[in-house]
This record gives structure tokens, C-alpha cells and sequence, in this order.
């Protein structure tokens, strides 16, 4: 019998050495292979001079993008949003301890460094902050009174994933926020939840279009007809590419997208660099009426702020038309927004960004006398309590935020946004990847985001001085100047945004100087 496990032990250690031998010489095969294919090929320089070793150039160079933000990176210099930044979200939409020790890690001394001027007696925590609602649209037939400040900016299903939209739904409808829909149309993952929503109008029209892609008012009913559909808006232009319409890559246009937007499935989906039908002022006044009338509820437009003539002009013409022709709401974003895919020279290089724009629409709109009339949504980077403050301090009406909402699904900042590729599963489309963004769970995480920033604005707030969030006013922040010493936010923006940096050299209506 041992003779015969014996010989049973040699046969399988023969075949092993087989398995062994013959994987080995299939490794050789391969390699032998690539190094003739990188010898010969003329495209890469690296893999030519340095056959198969070279391949690894591009392995660490993907890699890199993962390993800096945790090896490398200190916790305050990487971009787009660094270590500090993103960690407080994660502990945020965990609901854990957000408390630090030992001092901060932010550096006081740049130029441009924001400080919250504290009150000798600042306001009692447990005292009740109860603002009054403000209203959108008081002229529409349906107003809307949002429950909350603080809000989930564009972004459409099809730059998100079907999981992540409805992790958005259900965590915004635990929250109390509305969720801008983005470009993409509406879909049934929007409704899910049962949030109150804000239904874009992209350049294309996705969701509300005719068969030859002009606005339908028909379809504009239908999309009125969901009682949480409580506003539109209608995007000129977005951070991360202005003058340049939404890019989904035709990979990520399922069955489910195409349907919801009305174009074929598989291709890619490229919308115009502008509404096609909007070629001045009065093009979007007349749009935004349109709307209004055919949907009943509040109408306003998105944009980021480059050259500045136009909204004057447009500001100018509402005085001579009538205020029913004027936005209930104008959302402004950052240049530097970047969710979604887009040309690196515009996402780095194109439009002001929101620290320069938002000041100056604050006082432009003060200056032309329609401040109550227009209210103010801020987008961009503003994704941590500080910078929403600063916002609402400068003028801002609600702030809605984009990725401060991927981070809080689990987002990881792989810069994977424009592929089908996402590792967490928010923006891809692969059931594979998907698998890992589990709704439910993550829509605790939206609301408990929404929660600790709506509770550490109240804190900021009553270090202050004042009752709430809203009550915040320039008057309580300084800013850092070239000279190293501070000056309060009002000041400074008289001297370095004055009003009369806003007279276009041309009005943006044909036949006017």
C-alpha cells in the first residue's frame, strides 16, 4: 500500500514540475513576444529603448494617481481637494468624531486665507435657529420654499451610476435637500427616493426635446406633472468646461440613459457648447418666461461668470421688459467645478472662479436693484463647512455642491470620472464595480453629510455672534492681503471687485453699444 502512495506522490510531483515547466515556458513564449513587439513598434519611445521594463512607466504612472494622496501628499497641498478636505466628509457622512488635536494643520500666512471674526459673547448653543423660508419664484403659480440651505448640486445619471443616483435620492429625502438632476433628463431612480428635485435643461435638451431636438412644451409638462419636481434650471455653462457641452463617453450610454435621454444607445453623448436657440439676452428671458408659464414652477439659470457684459445687459433689459421676465434663481459656478469629463485647457484655464465671480453678482445685483427678486445658489468647491460659510457670508442664498456628494458615496478621488472605470462604483456603469455602492447604506452617509455640515455651520455661526448660518455677513470674515495683514470682506471687495469693473464694452444685444 505505501508503495502505492508512493508512486501516486512521484506521478503528481511529476505533473507539477510539468504545470511548472510548461507555465515557465509560456512566460518566455509571452515575454519573448513583447520585447520583440516593443523593439519594433515606433509609438513609445520608453518600451522601445527599454522592451517590456518599460511597460512599467505606465503601470506606476496610473498607479501614482492612488499612492500620492496617501504616501506622499501633506494633508493640505493636493488637488483638487486634499487630504484634510476629504477626510472631514468621510468622517462626516460616518457620523463620527470630526474633532482634531494638537492644532491645525492649515497654514494661516497665504494671501487669500479666510478667518471668522469670533464674538466676545458669542450666541448659546442650544439657542434656536429658526430663519424664515425663503421663497424662489414668488411669481411662479407653484413657489418653493426649500427646507434647506445646503444642497446636491447637477450631476445626471449617466455621469453617475444607477446606485449612486438613487443613494442621492434617498439620502436627499432624508435630508431635507433638493438634488439638481444635471443634464442627463429625469429618471425613475430621481424619483425613488421621493426628494424634492431640480430638473435641468441642458443644451441638448435631454428629457424635454421634440424629435428634432427643440424644446417641447409638452414634454416640459410631463416633467412638471412629478409633484418633486419643484424647480428648472437652464444651464448656460458649468465649472470643469465652460463654453463646452456635456461629454458622456458612448460606453457609458446604457439602454436605461439612452431611453431617459432620448438619443441612441452605445454612442457617445455630446451635447452643444450653447442652447442653440439662445443667442442673446433676450433669448433666455424669453425662454425662462416660456418655461415658467408652461410648467407653473420657478425657472432660473446656471452659468460661470467669464465675460461679464452680458448678464448686465440682461440685468438691464429685465428693468425694461418687466420683472416677470426676470430669473427666479441664478446658480453660479466655480471654475474650478470638475465633476464629469472634460477638456483639461478649460477645466484649468477657463472663467472666474468663485472667490472673484460670486462677490461681484452679490453687488451687481444689489447695484441694478434686483437682489430680493433673483436669489443666489453658489456651486463650487464649496464642500466643507468654512467655505459654505464664506459663501453664505458673501451673499449667497443656498449653496449646492456636487462632489462634497461623491465623497460622501465613497469617492476616493481617483480621477476616474471621465471612464467607465470608477473603483467605488459612483461613476461607472460596469455591474461589477457597481456592486460595491450598496444604496441604502450610502444613503445614511448623504444625510449624515447634510446633518454635521448644517450642525458645524451653526457652530461657526455662533462663534460669531449671530443665531444661524444665514445671519452671517462680510463684516464677519477677514481675508489675507499681499501686505500679510488681514482686512474685513467688504472692504476688500470694494477695493479689489468695485462695481465698475462690471460696464461692458458691449451689451450683448445687437444694434446697442
Amino acid at each position: 500500500m505505501s508503495g502505492s502512495f508512493t508512486q501516486l506522490g512521484l506521478t503528481i510531483l511529476a505533473f507539477s514540475g510539468l504545470l511548472i515547466l510548461g507555465s515557465l515556458i509560456v512566460l518566455g513564449l509571452v515575454l519573448i513576444g513583447l520585447y520583440i513587439i516593443d523593439r519594433r513598434q515606433s509609438t513609445h519611445t520608453i518600451r522601445r529603448n527599454y522592451p517590456i521594463i518599460g511597460r512599467f512607466r505606465y503601470w506606476f504612472e496610473h498607479l501614482g494617481e492612488f499612492f500620492r494622496q496617501y504616501f506622499f501628499a501633506m494633508d493640505r497641498e493636493e488637488l483638487p481637494f486634499n487630504r484634510a478636505e476629504r477626510s472631514w466628509v468621510y468622517r462626516a457622512a460616518k457620523n463620527l468624531d470630526n474633532t482634531i488635536a494638537f492644532g491645525s494643520t492649515r497654514s494661516l500666512e497665504p494671501v487669500g486665507s479666510l478667518f471668522f471674526m469670533n464674538d466676545a459673547f458669542p450666541t448659546l448653543e442650544d439657542t434656536a435657529d429658526h430663519p424664515l423660508p425663503v421663497t424662489i419664484g414668488p411669481d411662479a403659480k407653484h413657489p418653493y420654499q426649500p427646507k434647506s440651505f445646503f444642497n446636491i448640486s447637477g450631476m445626471s445619471y449617466g455621469a453617475l451610476s444607477e446606485p449612486a443616483v438613487r443613494a442621492l435620492s434617498f439620502g436627499a429625502a432624508k435630508a431635507g435637500c433638493w438634488m439638481n438632476t444635471g443634464e442627463g433628463a429625469l429618471s425613475r431612480f430621481h424619483l425613488e427616493g421621493g426628494c424634492d428635485l431640480v430638473f435641468q435643461i441642458g443644451t441638448a435638451k435631454y428629457g424635454v426635446r421634440d424629435k428634432n431636438g427643440n424644446l417641447s412644451d409638452e414634454k416640459l409638462r410631463e416633467i412638471a406633472a412629478h409633484d418633486s419636481v419643484r424647480m428648472f434650471e437652464i444651464k448656460l455653462s458649468q465649472g470643469a468646461k465652460p463654453g463646452k457641452g456635456g461629454i458622456l463617453p458612448g460606453e457609458k450610454v446604457t439602454e436605461e440613459i439612452a431611453r431617459a435621454r432620448g438619443i441612441p444607445e452605445g454612442e457617445d453623448s455630446i451635447s452643444p457648447n450653447r442652447h442653440l436657440d439662445i443667442e442673446q439676452p433676450d433669448d433666455l428671458l424669453d425662454m425662462i418666461v416660456r418655461v415658467r408659464r408652461v410648467t407653473g414652477k420657478p425657472v432660473g439659470f446656471k452659468c460661470v461668470l467669464g465675460e461679464t457684459g452680458w448678464l448686465v445687459a440682461l440685468l438691464r433689459r429685465i428693468k425694461e421688459r418687466g420683472l416677470e421676465y426676470a430669473p427666479d434663481f441664478i446658480t453660479l459656478d466655480s471654475a474650478d467645478g470638475g465633476t464629469g469629463a472634460a477638456p483639461q485647457p478649460l477645466m484649468d484655464y477657463v472663467g472666474l472662479p468663485i472667490k472673484e465671480s460670486l462677490p461681484w453678482l452679490v453687488d451687481t445685483l444689489k447695484s441694478e436693484g434686483m437682489r430680493e427678486r433673483i436669489k443666489i445658489v453658489a456651486s463650487g468647491k464649496l464642500m466643507v463647512p468654512s467655505k459654505v460659510a464664506w459663501a453664505l457670508a458673501t451673499g449667497a442664498d443656498f449653496i449646492v455642491s456636487a462632489r462634497g456628494f461623491m465623497f460622501a458615496l465613497g469617492c476616493v478621488q481617483s480621477l476616474q470620472c471621465n471612464k467607465n472605470t470608477c473603483p467605488t462604483g459612483v461613476t461607472t456603469h460596469n455591474p461589477r464595480l457597481q456592486r460595491g455602492l450598496v444604496p441604502a447604506d450610502k444613503a445614511e452617509r448623504v444625510a449624515h453629510y447634510h446633518a454635521q455640515m448644517v450642525h458645524f455651520l451653526g457652530i461657526l455661526a455662533h462663534s460669531c455672534g449671530v443665531a444661524g448660518p444665514r445671519d452671517l455677513q462680510r463684516k464677519h470674515v477677514r481675508i489675507v492681503t499681499q501686505s500679510g495683514i488681514s482686512m474685513p470682506l467688504d472692504t476688500f471687495y470694494q477695493r479689489h471687485i468695485p462695481l465698475t469693473m462690471i460696464e461692458p464694452s458691449q451689451s450683448g444685444i445687437p444694434g446697442q453699444p
